[in-house]
């Protein structure tokens, strides 16, 4: 965003346009206004991708390692199986293991990369101190420029939750209380301190520690609704007020950003929550976790994230974090990333067909299918292994059919 404003379109914004269908000087111009941000870090050597208004909705796969659960060879084999999948970027969440060698590794992949900080600052305070309770801003300060330095492309910080934000959860009825993990860590180290929030009191710092490598901000949804009961509750609404007015500082300052939203949310109000959030923050990018339109989908949250997902993206949303079959319930294997990030895949592809984006794809699909041209029609499919392997195991006698219908088929009447 910065690069637009101060020095002209540069190399890869013609090869950005092409990708998306877009027009180079139109992009440009919505880069510029901050409707839509590049993902690409000026020292992570990869096309950027591009997130916002007029772009194809883009797919976010969250891994990282826990402290029960640090297998560095098992992330990256997430990591591979979320690009292989489809996914647009990836998220290191890690709290335990060697989270340095882990995001280094993970920056070797051909895909942008997202953090979230408060993760490092407050794991080196725990192996410093024994509690994060003892962390100090400064760390915070050096987990983020060495993470800029080091390549990551977009940065999740919870910047909306301050003492007027707190006071709001307090003194709400909130089934699940605060379910972000980097938000409830900083809202324990401010009510054990007594301090503001570093990321709300010297947003001006922060900034300027990732305008130098162009790090996109994604301001962190600290308080969103943990459940279907505290969906657009007064902490949530009043933390996306908060989050408009950074918005504008970050345009202000030439700081790409995008907006976080809501978690749980019921099915007939996910439209607003994405009207809400473009018009208090004037446009800029979204990306919603989910939203999960259940709570009773345990196991299968995957299912219910891609519903809402679908029905945010057709609202506007243009980023969508994945959820996994395991989400609630334990660490996502590979089998559950690849799982999340079809569904989400899935989700993001209806949203652009109601756009008028890649809907030849489906039309190719349509006239295989009609043609009974199988190897024609798993070229255009989000998932054509799967679809191989289905047919494979059910081959029937005549290879123009499937088991379905046999010689009834309706393609052959």
């Amino acid at each position: 965003m910065r690069t637009l404003k101060s020095a002209g379109p540069p190399a890869w914004l013609g090869r950005a346009a092409e990708k998306e269908g877009l027009n180079p000087d139109k992009l440009a111009r919505k880069i510029a206004s901050g409707r839509v941000v590049a993902l690409k870090n000026t020292v992570h050597e990869i096309d950027p991708v591009l997130v916002g208004e007029g772009t194809r909705v883009k797919v976010n796969a969250n891994i990282g390692m826990s402290p029960d659960l640090a297998s560095m060879e098992g992330e990256i084999e997430k990591a591979e199986t979320a690009v292989k999948a489809g996914a647009d970027a990836i998220m290191d969440l890690s709290i335990g293991g060697d989270t340095w060698t882990l995001l280094k590794k993970l920056l070797k992949q051909n895909i942008p990369l997202g953090t979230v900080p408060v993760y490092q600052a407050a794991l080196e305070s725990v192996r410093m101190h024994g509690t994060i309770l003892d962390m100090t801003p400064d760390l915070l300060w050096k987990a983020i420029e060495k993470q800029a330095k080091a390549g990551v492309d977009f940065m999740t910080v919870h910047s909306g939750v301050n003492r007027k934000t707190l006071e709001a959860v307090d003194s709400s009825n909130r089934v699940t209380g605060i379910v972000s993990r980097g938000g409830s860590l900083i809202a324990k180290w401010m009510r054990s301190t007594g301090l503001e929030n570093p990321l709300y009191a010297d947003f001006d710092y922060l900034m300027e520690l990732v305008r130098e490598y162009d790090v996109v901000l994604s301001l962190g949804d600290a308080l969103r609704p943990g459940c279907i009961a505290d969906a657009t509750d007064k902490p949530q609404i009043e933390e996306l007020i908060i989050l408009g007015r950074l918005v504008e500082r970050c345009w202000d300052s030439g700081v790409g950003v995008m907006v976080e939203g809501p978690g749980h949310v019921p099915l007939d109000e996910v439209g607003a929550n994405i009207i809400l959030q473009k018009r208090i923050c004037k446009g800029a990018p979204f990306y919603v976790l989910g939203p999960i339109v259940t709570d009773i989908a345990a196991g299968y949250d995957h299912i219910a994230g891609a519903i809402g997902g679908a029905v945010a993206a057709m609202h506007g949303a243009d980023f969508l974090c994945y959820v996994t079959p395991s989400e609630h319930l334990a660490l996502p294997t590979a089998d559950d990333v690849r799982e999340g990030v079809i569904a989400s895949k899935i989700a993001a592809h209806a949203a652009d067909l109601t756009r008028g984006i890649d809907r030849d794809r489906d039309l190719a699909v349509a006239k295989a299918r009609a043609g009974l041209d199988w190897d024609e029609l798993f070229k255009h499919l989000l998932d054509p292994e799967k679809a191989c392997a289905i047919r494979s195991e059910r081959h029937p006698a005549d290879p123009k059919v499937c088991t379905m219908c046999g010689e009834f088929c309706s393609m052959r009447q």
